[in-house]
This record gives structure tokens, C-alpha cells and sequence, in this order.
């Protein structure tokens, strides 16, 4: 039995131009018990109304949605039990302190006598001095790490992350990925959506990509890795690159990072560049990471542009676009 199973879910909304709008379009893939699994894809892809769906918060047009065995819709309660969920937005009671919305949060899974509990995730959090301060004069960052506590605090053997170190410091993402990383490796199942693509590819050990609410890829992040068709050139230049290589390059401020297939294209690559005048810097070759099979990814699927793509890659990769 998988930890989480997707059959053939879709979700429409009606829309001004009479025909549906199809947020999700016959998602299928199962997530095995204590996988690390990621679920990457552009922005409106439908990877938050998939985790709505999964949480019982919205209903699919079609298909069905499991947790453990549990069908999220007509066995909520179960589904629920088994299932802790850390959103995207800040949600916070702002009439208790951190240890009483713990506390209350675990009344309403029906547990109690968990303080021992309550203060292994304050101290793993890096939340033990801010116990008794009221939610309302947490900083955001530790009101992120609130979220988790929350989603945990009724030990749930299936954890659901949706985006959540978005906007926040370095320590906590440090710190949340440890304590993440850790109840995975005793067990729990961990599903991940992130914007910070090398966090996906240092923990996922298995990846789904969506796009226009449609499964475009489902791999062990090692075979994707492997499957990538070229290594990085990469390097600095102190101007605009020419024209010639619009849809090619991936460039963020100075830096340019060009597919690299061989010796004679790397030269080729380089010689067009100082011949428009351009100054480059610190060259170097790398593999390819999972920002470049993204890209990739995402345009053999649909009908983006290449430099739109390279925006919304930017914009799930957290960098400015050049």
C-alpha cells in the first residue's frame, strides 16, 4: 500500500471563456512509504491544488486521492490523522502563545500528554525561547517554523511540505531540512514542493514535474540527473550577450551558463562572444544539475517560449531574471 496515491485526478474551474479551466488533468503516480519525494513545476502548474486536494480541502472534478488506504474524501477523518501539512501561507492564532496553539492543535487530533513531544519540536525548530511569546510577535521566519510544529505535532507517519522555506533565512532552512531529513530516515514519508530547485535535488530521491496540471516527468532523481544531454559552460561576462544565443542561455546578472556537448562548441560558444567584444571571466564546466533538466523538461512540453521558461525557472530557482 502506498503512502500516497494519485488516480487519475483532475480539477476544473469554470471560466469567462466557456471553456473549463484545468488546473489538474489526469494526475497519476503513487509515492511509496518513506520516500522523499519532490513534486516540481512553473508557477499555476498545479502543484498547490494538488496538495489541496490531498489535504480534503478541495474537491477533484474527477478521480481519486489515498493516504495510507484512507480515500481523503469519504474517509476524511482518517486520511487526516495520517497526514501533517505545512502550507504555504502564514496561519497563525494570534490569541495563544506557541506552546498553548501546540497544545491546542494536538486537542484536535485527540492527543494529550505530549509535552515531551511538544519540546522536542520546539528545540529542533529552534522555537524552546519562544515558548511563551504570543504567535502575533513572531517574526516570519518563526512563524514558518510554527507551521511545522503545528503539521507535526501529532507525529504523523506522512508529512506534506508546500514550499516551505520560501522567503526564509539560511538557519532555518538548515535546520528544518535536519529535522526533516531525520524523521525521514525513521520512516516518515515526506512529499515536498520547493522553489529552491537544488534543495529538491540534494534530498528528493524521487521526483514528479508538472505542467498545465499534467504529469511531464516521473523519475528517480538520478536517472534524471543521468538522462541530461550535455554538461554547463559557465562563466561571467560585462555585457549583453548576442543575439545569437537567445533561448540558449541561462543568464542571471553577469553570470551565463551555456548546454556544453563538446570542445568544438565550447570554443565556438567563446569565440562569438569575445568577437561581439565581450570580456569573459572565470570559465568553468560543471555537470548539469536539476535546474538545467527542468529546463529542459519543461520545453519539450507545451508551447512556452525559451525565455519564458527561463523566467519561470528563475522564479522557482529563487534568482533574478536577466
Amino acid at each position: 500500500m502506498p503512502a500516497i496515491s494519485f488516480q487519475s485526478v483532475s480539477k476544473h474551474y469554470p471560466s469567462a471563456r466557456g471553456a473549463p479551466l484545468k488546473a489538474l488533468d489526469g494526475v497519476s503516480f503513487d509515492i511509496e512509504r518513506g520516500e522523499f519525494f519532490g513534486l516540481l513545476g512553473p508557477n499555476g502548474a498545479g502543484k498547490t491544488t494538488l496538495i489541496s486536494v490531498l489535504a480534503g480541502l478541495t474537491r477533484p472534478t474527477a478521480g481519486k486521492v489515498s493516504v495510507l488506504g484512507h480515500d481523503v474524501q469519504t474517509d476524511y477523518a482518517a486520511a487526516r490523522r495520517v497526514l501533517g501539512v505545512v502550507p504555504q501561507e502564514l496561519v497563525f492564532d494570534p490569541f495563544f502563545n506557541v506552546r498553548e496553539a501546540l497544545r491546542f492543535q494536538s486537542g484536535y487530533f485527540g492527543i494529550k500528554n505530549n509535552g515531551a513531544w511538544i519540546d522536542e519540536l520546539l528545540e529542533s525548530l529552534g522555537l524552546t525561547d519562544k515558548a511563551h511569546a504570543n504567535m502575533r510577535q513572531l517574526s516570519g521566519g518563526m512563524k514558518r517554523r510554527m507551521l511545522v510544529a503545528q503539521a507535526l505535532v501529532h507525529k504523523p507517519p506522512v508529512i506534506v511540505l508546500d514550499e516551505p522555506t520560501a522567503g526564509v533565512d539560511v538557519e532555518l532552512r538548515q535546520t528544518l531540512w535536519q529535522f526533516i531529513a531525520g524523521l525521514n530516515k525513521q520512516g516518515h514519508t515526506v512529499l515536498l514542493t520547493t522553489h529552491y530547485l537544488e534543495e529538491a535535488e540534494a534530498l528528493c530521491g524521487r521526483i514528479a514535474m508538472l505542467k498545465n496540471g499534467r504529469v511531464v516527468a516521473l523519475e528517480r532523481t538520478s536517472d534524471l540527473l543521468a538522462a541530461a544531454s550535455a554538461n554547463v559552460l559557465r562563466f561571467k561576462i560585462d555585457g549583453p550577450l548576442p543575439p545569437q544565443f537567445e533561448g540558449k542561455a541561462r543568464v542571471t546578472g553577469r553570470i551565463v551558463q551555456l548546454p556544453a556537448h563538446d570542445a568544438h562548441e565550447i570554443e565556438r560558444d567563446l569565440a562569438i562572444i569575445r568577437e561581439a567584444g565581450l570580456r569573459v571571466e572565470d570559465v568553468e564546466i560543471r555537470k548539469a544539475d536539476l535546474e538545467d533538466v527542468f529546463l529542459d523538461v519543461m520545453s519539450r512540453h507545451g508551447d512556452k517560449t525559451p525565455a519564458a521558461i527561463r523566467a519561470q525557472s528563475a522564479q522557482i530557482a529563487g534568482e533574478p531574471v536577466a
